[in-house]
């Protein structure tokens, strides 16, 4: 006994001598990560689970500093009217927090278009299923809303999978399986708060390695097909028939605005017009990249994750998709479930960009041979997709930009509406509650 006491003190001794030296040197896994680029700039850190707003955007406009345009409730947004009784939650992440400034908000377009009602925004950017699900159980008893909507989108079921996201560590649900092989929600891993096990060097030394090794042992998505071997036959379309749709010349024109934007803060550059590639190399260059690893992702997620922009419209999923798929539903559910119990309403809003979730000109079955392995997109895969996640939600609002023939893209990051999109999404949004309402 007084062996194993010493060995065991021993153990510890070095664990504390080791993290002591190698925070006082800033090893890698370093305790502190700031300025982490990987999709948009900001301060990273691992020593707190969750964030609230974020700070990548703080510098597009003068004094629009997220964190202190908090409503009350930690997220981002305006503080709701005491002498109103009739609150809406619109809950969600980049969509509903945006980089736009404060007075431009979704949540002030739709409180615009509804009458003596507090519209109170949860989310941020990053947020998956989870946070949102933790935040509206923190707050929901004391706001007691009419309406929660969420304001889904697909990159949710990516995030929800991930123990890290956007901003640093987050609280992660997992899948488990009871004894008649069914799925259920175990979790969360960590709830919202101080992350003191990050302070450790060797915790910090024995996650990475554990990244790795899982990343290695991955197994790919190629597995999951089947066997082709001519591309080239006529059960093939070839790659410029794939994605000759998707690539096209309202997309290029999107992105070279974006890039070549004169207002970009100090954060990012604009590169000259004169650099911009063609319209032609453009999509050459993407056509080159498309299936191959994006090695900064992967290494992120610690998973296999490869540069196809048809991701949602693959008719084969892996295992991991699915799980993805399963997860993310018994947390929309969950929030449904808890809605309900405050006798408020669930609405999930999806925003539909038919031009990157339905570029195919017609509704067949697209297979496409690589490395020798069949790959099968479709625009109805993408409708399953969203159908499976969605099962058993009782209020579905699908909205789009359709019928708004102006630029509607933000020209400071890909993917998001400018105000004047977000102000057309949330007067359709407005005029289904009160459909609903009536």
């Amino acid at each position: 006994m007084k062996k194993f006491f010493l060995i065991t003190v021993s153990i510890v001794f070095t664990i504390i001598i080791v993290d002591l030296i190698a925070n006082l040197f800033n090893l890698k896994p370093r305790l502190f990560i700031e300025k982490q680029r990987l999709w948009m700039r900001s301060n990273y850190t691992n020593l707190y689970v969750g964030w609230y707003t974020f700070d990548g955007a703080d510098d597009i406009y003068e004094n629009e500093i997220h964190k202190e345009q908090t409503n009350g409730f930690l997220t981002r947004g305006k503080k709701p009217d005491n002498k109103i009784k009739n609150n809406i939650i619109l809950i969600g992440s980049s969509g509903v927090e945006t980089n736009h400034r404060l007075n431009e908000m979704p949540e002030n377009y739709l409180r615009n278009y509804l009458s003596n009602t507090n519209v109170i925004s949860f989310g941020s950017w990053g947020w998956g299923t989870d946070q949102q699900y933790i935040h509206l159980k923190k707050y929901i008893e004391e706001i007691k809303p009419s309406h929660v909507i969420l304001w889904f989108e697909m990159n949710d079921i990516q995030d929800n999978k991930f123990e890290y996201g956007f901003l640093g560590p987050k609280p992660t649900f997992s899948l488990k399986k009871d004894k008649n092989n069914n799925y259920y929600l175990s979790g969360p891993n960590k709830m919202p708060g101080k992350n003191y096990f990050e302070y450790s060097y060797s915790y910090r030394l024995f996650n990475k390695l554990k990244g790795k090794l899982k990343l290695k042992y991955y197994r790919s998505y190629f597995d999951d097909l089947i066997t082709c071997e001519n591309n080239n036959s006529n059960n093939y379309v070839n790659k410029d028939e794939l994605l000759y749709n998707y690539y096209n010349e309202k997309m290029y024109e999107e992105d070279k605005a974006i890039d070549t934007h004169f207002e970009k803060p100090r954060r990012a550059k604009s590169e000259d017009v004169n650099t911009i590639p063609s319209f032609k190399e453009w999509r050459k260059n993407n056509y080159s990249n498309f299936l191959t690893l994006n090695k900064i992702r992967s290494k992120f997620y610690s998973e296999e994750i490869l540069e196809d922009p048809l991701i949602y419209n693959r008719l084969i999923i892996s295992k991991e998709m699915e799980e993805g798929e399963i997860l993310t539903n018994k947390l929309l559910l969950k929030i449904q479930d808890l809605t309900n119990k405050h006798q408020a309403s669930f609405h999930i809003m999806y925003v539909l960009y038919s031009e990157r979730y339905k570029s195919f000109k017609d509704d067949k079955d697209y297979r496409y041979c690589f490395k020798n392995r069949e790959f099968i997109y479709s625009n109805e895969a993408f409708d399953q997709k969203l159908n499976r996640v969605t099962e058993g939600i009782n209020n579905v609002f699908i909205n789009s930009l359709d019928g708004l023939n102006i630029i509607t893209y933000d020209l400071f990051v890909h993917g998001h509406p400018n105000t004047e999109g977000n102000k057309f999404l949330m007067k359709k949004l407005s005029e289904y509650i009160k459909k609903f309402d009536n």
